[in-house]
């Protein structure tokens, strides 16, 4: 009972008699329990904490946008939503499921059936859905609503629970009445009750006297779901008990004092408030970027800030422009910009791969120490992929957190005895991994994000709590990088995100050095709603023609785009092409002749089969010293080691440490295209779609070393070229090598040979121009029609077709599980993501529902020594603390050291696709399932509870489901036929 002074204050002084029996909350193991008028209190407080401290301006603005007294009336329908979400509990459905509970109920004569009694039929009135329809009918009879005013509405409490209610659920309640209220006697004192708490709540919130003007009111789609979202996060704080605590236990007593205390104890970080910038770019850019000393913004940068600051409304940017030009600094300021004029309360930076997350991370903190901040800020932080724990960056944010007990936290937390090194940081505000903001359901609602594409195409896909999705990217800037990384299938699910993302006023910014103007097109128009639109403007088909480079194009929600087209910046480069055939000893000795005066060579092939076949032939030659490796096939923290080591040897000069002096070679997957600052005096590639091979291209020379004339390169390789192998240059077509017809499909392969061809046949006189040809080849690799020599025509086509038929299932496919268009204003959500998938999340299984590839086996890779014992594998440098990790003891008797466990997990590999096909996928499994470790599947071992765990002997070596696996430091995972 709420008191002060003796009085009842709140929503308890405005009920009596049996609606206070009516119970919440219970905890079976001390018999705690809440009234149901606590709980629903408890939440609509939270929902006005929340509504002022932590949601950003932006959201608030949306749903203010579309209720006729503005702000004022949307914090008070959000209150009153979280106050009224569940009053599905005041029904007989529910309440039997404690007996001594219902009994005390039905001591006041809310009678009701056991649980045994009521039988499966309970199944039909989940409170979420009974609250629905309780709601409605409050609104409908007593407020003179209509059905359809009513659902709009409602729908916040019906789906409060991850999924809103579908019809045919909706129709078999109404089929149940019983299941609402008790038949009989008792049937109209149920009826009393729920009034009476709706009556109630509706003069405690403030919202009797504005439901007539709400009546009218058409809320648009994206409002209901923000709406629902607020909801559900009320609803998970206000259910903490470590927040608020049960009855007995349930103190301090004052409504004002339960929630003063609970919001101390959540330390929740409010969002981000940026201010607009002032100043020119080149201000802006000296105050948050680490400029080296007399450098100039270049004109892409400039344009961007002038762009960000003159559009109409914040709305869709896109960037195209050449690798190095600073892009990733243009979109940083930009999303500053964007913020400011929008009410965005944060930032997410969508990249392709967790490898190019990682990368992005350091970057986003530095970034986040620079930015002005009011004093006292704490923002909260997120590495959003899988491994993000295994950071050290994020690891040392979560280790510097607050820790609280908070309801469906499901992500891991680091146990008692681990804590991460410290990173010396003198931040404007303070940065947290805030505790509370971890589990896969929530993590995405922190304030700055870094993360794979997945967390982003998620918001399009039809699953569990997918209002909480859109609310986290509802209240950001949103940028994504490398937009030329995906194909068909994940565009399907980006374009329909795109076209919410416009739908809730959401800046987004797109990056790209090698965009093809039609795919251009189709994200200018998913953003301005015009994704489904078959009639085009001229405006649009500017969009989709225009050959500038480097180029910006901006829309707004329902507008027409605007382009700007700045002046690439100074420096350009020429690229010698020439063919070479796909032959190991031709490979070798043209290098031998090409390196005899030294120099640093990337050679990138498109499959990890290749890479080693030709690190293998190359080191027969040069030596294993003067050969580095480099794919995806490497465990992750050697994955990690080896980005550094390339960025420590063959970065920007200044940042560089070691380059070699004499002659070293890099074989590398495409893991060297994307987000790796390295540069190379020579450049020898696979045949690949255009795009990647102007991204390979981008590591070629990418730095002065010795001023204009490259004079500190050997005399050999100063000028820059790229030699261009993995393909038959025979007749009467090229015909690519396997592993990359697999990789990209013969199609694109074939329209990259025909849009280079002219310059492979050139050589000296007709280089590829860096930046100038970059457009000019995608856009003509990518264009309708034929292309290509004559005699290439009939290969070519039968290519097309294959190509078209697989990109039509590709698309067909995609739209299974994707989210609807946004539906007209005032249609509930009704049945939103009805036939989903269920809960969606970055595992293996769940990145496969947004990207076209087969699931895959991750293993945790350990060693077994002589004696049969396990320990992490012996080749681990110390930690940065210069504590020992190799080598460490793995007891199956007894949970592992936290170190120890830590370790073995950041020893995860993702097997090839070999074990992805059913059958040997099967077999793996049931053989890496021989040892499994009892003593590991508690929940303090986290690390390692439920990971499938492969133990290489001592030579490094095994055998899995009729492969021979060898794994070394230096070349990774080596896969054969037993």
């Amino acid at each position: 009972m709420t008191e002060v002074g003796g009085a009842r204050t709140g929503l308890r002084a405005r009920l009596d008699g049996p609606a206070v029996t009516l119970w919440a909350k219970h905890d079976r193991d001390c018999d705690g329990w809440l009234p149901l008028w606590r709980h629903m209190e408890d939440s609509a407080t939270v929902a006005g904490r929340l509504w002022d401290e932590w949601l950003p301006a932006g959201v608030r603005k949306l749903i203010a946008a579309v209720l006729p007294d503005g702000e004022a009336d949307a914090r008070r329908l959000a209150v009153w939503l979280a106050g009224v979400h569940d009053i599905g509990k005041a029904t007989p459905a529910f309440a039997c499921q404690v007996e001594s509970l219902a009994q005390t109920m039905r001591d006041v004569g809310l009678e009701m059936r056991s649980q045994s009694a009521m039988g499966s039929d309970r199944r039909l009135a989940p409170h979420g859905l009974a609250g629905q329809v309780l709601l409605g009918e409050w609104l409908e009879e007593r407020h003179g609503w209509t059905v359809k005013q009513s659902g709009q509405f409602t729908v916040a409490v019906g789906g409060h629970h991850g999924v809103p209610p579908e019809h045919g659920q909706i129709n078999a309640l109404d089929n149940h009445p019983h299941l609402l209220r008790t038949p009989g006697a008792s049937r109209r004192l149920w009826q009393r009750v729920q009034v009476e708490l709706l009556e109630a709540c509706a003069e405690e919130f403030g919202v009797r006297e504005r439901l007539d003007a709400w009546r009218s009111v058409k809320l648009p789609q994206p409002v209901q779901v923000l709406l629902t979202a607020l909801v559900i996060v009320s609803d998970w704080i206000a259910s903490n008990p470590d927040l608020f605590p049960y009855f007995p236990q349930n103190v301090p007593r004052s409504s004002e004092e339960r929630i003063a205390a609970a919001w101390r104890g959540l330390q929740l970080p409010g969002p981000w408030r940026p201010e607009e910038p002032a100043g020119d770019a080149q201000e802006l850019f000296a105050s948050r970027f680490a400029l080296p000393p007399g450098a100039k913004v270049r004109p892409v940068q400039e344009a961007a800030v002038e762009l960000a600051r003159t559009m109409e409304e914040p709305g869709l940017m896109v960037i195209e422009a050449p690798m190095g030009e600073g892009k990733t600094e243009a979109a940083l300021a930009a999303v500053e910009i964007l913020a400011a004029r929008s009410g965005a309360g944060g930032v997410f930076f969508a990249l392709p791969t967790m490898a190019t997350g990682n990368a992005m991370f350091p970057r986003l903190l530095d970034w986040l120490d620079r930015l002005p901040a009011e004093e006292g800020a704490r923002y909260s932080v997120l590495l959003a992929h899988s491994k993000a724990a295994l950071n050290e960056d994020f690891a040392d944010l979560m280790g510097r957190s607050s820790r609280i007990a908070a309801v469906d936290l499901d992500a891991p937390q680091e146990p008692d005895g681990w804590r991460p090194s410290s990173r010396s940081r003198s931040a404007a505000a303070e940065l947290v991994a805030h505790a509370w903001l971890r589990g896969r359901k929530k993590a995405m609602l922190s304030s700055f994000v870094a993360g794979t594409v997945d967390q982003l195409l998620f918001a399009g896909l039809k699953s569990r709590h997918l209002a909480l999705r859109h609310l986290a990217v509802a209240g950001k800037v949103v940028v994504i990088d490398e937009a030329h990384a995906y194909d068909t299938y994940m565009n399907v699910y980006l374009d329909r995100v795109l076209s919410w993302l416009g739908a809730y006023r959401v800046p987004v910014v797109v990056l790209s050095a090698t965009l093809p103007a039609g795919r251009r097109r189709e994200l200018v128009e998913a953003y301005a709603g015009k994704e489904a639109d078959k009639a085009t403007s001229a405006e649009f088909d500017a969009v989709a023609q225009a050959g500038d480079y480097p180029l910006l194009t901006a829309v707004t929600s329902g507008g027409e785009p605007v382009m700007r087209r700045p002046a690439a910046s100074a420096r350009t480069t020429d690229v010698e092409l020439e063919r070479i055939e796909d032959d190991l000893d031709l490979l070798a000795d043209r290098l031998e002749t090409e390196l005899a005066g030294g120099g640093c060579v990337l050679v990138v092939r498109n499959t990890v089969g290749r890479v080693l076949e030709a690190a293998g032939a190359l080191r027969q030659r040069f030596g294993d010293a003067n050969v580095t490796v480099a794919h995806s096939c490497f465990i992750d923290v050697d994955r990690v080691a080896k980005d550094a080591d390339l960025l420590r040897r063959f970065g920007p000069p200044g940042k560089v440490e070691g380059r070699p002096g004499e002659a070293h070679i890099v074989v590398a997957s495409q893991v060297a295209e994307q987000s790796l600052d390295v540069d190379f005096d020579l450049l020898v590639t696979d045949l690949a779609p255009v795009d990647l091979l102007l991204q390979r291209m981008g590591r070629l020379h990418r730095h002065l070393r010795g001023g204009e004339e490259q004079a500190d390169r050997p005399e050999r390789l100063r000028t820059a070229r790229c030699l261009v192998t993995g393909v038959g240059w025979g007749e009467p077509a090229p015909v690519p090598v396997r592993g990359s017809v697999a990789v990209y499909g013969a199609y694109m392969l074939l329209r990259s040979a025909a849009a280079l061809l002219p310059h492979l046949d050139g050589g000296r006189e007709h280089p590829v121009r860096l930046p100038a040809d970059i457009s000019l080849l995608v856009q003509q690799a990518y264009a309708d029609g034929p292309d290509g020599p004559a005699e290439w025509a009939e290969v070519i086509e039968a290519a097309r077709v294959r190509h078209e038929e697989h990109r039509a299932d590709q698309a067909d496919r995609a739209t299974a599980f994707r989210l609807d268009t946004v539906a007209r204003p005032g249609r509930p959500l009704f049945g939103w993501v009805a036939a989903g998938v269920g809960d969606a999340d970055d595992t293996p299984a769940g990145k496969a529902q947004v990207r076209d590839s087969r699931e895959s086996l991750e293993v945790v890779v350990v060693q077994r020594r002589a004696d049969g014992t396990l320990a992490t594998v012996p080749w681990l440098q110390p930690d940065r603390n210069g504590r020992t990790l190799a080598g460490l003891a793995l007891p199956t008797d007894q949970v592992p050291a936290t170190l120890a466990a830590r370790t073995a997990a950041s020893c995860g590999l993702r097997l090839p696709i070999q074990f992805s096909y059913a059958q040997v996928m099967d077999q793996a499994i049931a053989e890496l399932e021989e040892l499994y470790v009892p003593a590991w599947q508690v929940k303090s071992s986290h690390w390692l509870a439920g990971q499938l765990i492969l133990p290489l002997d001592e030579d490094c070596q095994t055998q899995l489901a009729g492969f021979a696996l060898r794994y070394s430091k230096s070349d990774g995972l080596e896969v054969t036929r037993a």
